[in-house]
């Protein structure tokens, strides 16, 4: 099998566009809490990677990212271990059938890389991660607009929650951290959605956060702490099962990190000073975005495939509004989120200056009354 491998030439430019990639994922990941896969992923496809390469190497990368942030949730208390381990035995489950199914397509794509190779996976990947995006992206994006009133302090709707718990299917098992309880086959069932799409996409936080949220009735800082938490292990096991099948390269996620370790910091800074609403709008927009660039690419996986028939000269073109598409809305997201922390830099260095100033005034002030 590993005879069908072939990974891609990486050259300066190359190298540089895989670096960009991590940059804006690292900003992506650090603003809205999600690990930018859902950028990094579609966009080293768009350079020529074999889409079960680009998964692979991803979901490498985002092991030693969860684990950075996992240490600071669990600092504050935004941890429910126990919640995590039991998610983490169905999500092996989920991975493992990723894996699987990504290789089999894999190895049924073709010859080798290019013209057919990898073809089925690409396809494969590409139409779950349009359906499983847009419909998250189109979620957020009427949240948004129904929450146009101002009134954005509602919190999310417990009645998914509330269902199951009046279900009360046995065996209820009770997370003190998080504040709830959760019948074993609910959690079985998010355990491994959450698994099959880090391993099919390498997204599995818009699946689990989420269902933690509304199925389960976590907070949202427990969710969120809780998912990069079980994203480690996740991360972990699916590292290796990627790496033992020979999918994972590592000049990818060295240079992924290379990037993302930078943007995450300016993303993390970001999500202190801009608005939760804006920050739904313009990840709902940039998600919209890379779905629709992975459409644009699908013509091509299905001409390679036999499905259509069209000249392979075309194929360029396809790729090249692809990529247009997948970098337009990752560097525009990029410098939007960018212009608002400089803006809130300045507004906050403005503030200081002026306090700075009063309490200078404040202090002459007092000292001529005093010589008075």
């Amino acid at each position: 099998m590993h005879a069908l491998i072939t990974y891609i030439d990486i050259n300066l430019a190359t190298a540089l566009q895989v670096v960009l990639l991590g940059f804006i994922g690292g900003i992506l990941s650090g603003f809205i809490g999600s690990g930018g896969a859902f950028f990094m992923t579609p966009g080293m496809m768009n350079l020529g990677v074999d889409g079960v390469i680009a998964v692979a190497s991803n979901i490498t990368h985002k092991f030693g990212k969860a684990m950075v942030g996992s240490r600071k949730h669990a600092a504050a208390g935004n941890v429910d271990k126990k919640l995590a381990a039991f998610m983490l035995i169905t999500a092996i489950v989920g991975i493992q059938i990723a894996v699987a199914i990504n290789s089999y397509l894999f190895k049924g794509g073709g010859g080798g890389h290019g013209a057919g190779g990898g073809a089925g996976a690409n396809l494969y990947i590409s139409l779950v991660f349009a359906t499983i995006l847009s419909t998250v992206a189109i979620s957020m994006l009427r949240d948004v607009l129904r929450s146009g009133n101002g009134d954005d302090d509602s919190g999310p709707s417990m009645k998914i929650a509330e269902f199951f718990s009046r279900l009360n299917l046995p065996p209820v098992i009770n997370f003190p951290v998080a504040d709830t309880k959760v019948s074993l086959w609910v959690l079985m069932v998010g355990g491994i959605s959450t698994g099959y799409l880090a391993g099919t996409i390498g997204v599995g936080g818009f699946i689990g956060v989420p269902a933690m949220i509304y199925v389960f009735g976590v907070p949202t800082a427990v969710a969120t702490g809780t998912e990069l938490f079980l994203a480690l292990f996740m991360g972990a096991y699916g590292a290796i099962s990627y790496a033992y099948q020979g999918f994972v390269d590592i000049r990818l996620t060295m240079l992924l990190y290379l990037g993302s370790l930078i943007g995450i910091h300016l993303g993390v800074y970001g999500v202190k000073v801009v608005n939760e609403k804006y920050i739904r709008l313009v990840t709902s927009v940039i998600i919209l975005l890379c779905v629709f660039s992975r459409i644009i690419a699908m013509p091509v996986y299905l001409r390679q495939l036999g499905f259509i028939s069209f000249p392979a000269e075309y194929d360029r073109f396809f790729n090249f509004g692809s990529k247009f598409f997948l970098f337009a809305s990752g560097i525009s997201g990029a410098l939007v989120i960018l212009a608002r922390v400089v803006h809130a830099y300045r507004q906050r260095r403005k503030i200081q200056k002026t306090l700075l100033i009063q309490r200078q005034t404040n202090i002459d002030i007092t000292g001529l009354e005093e010589t008075a």
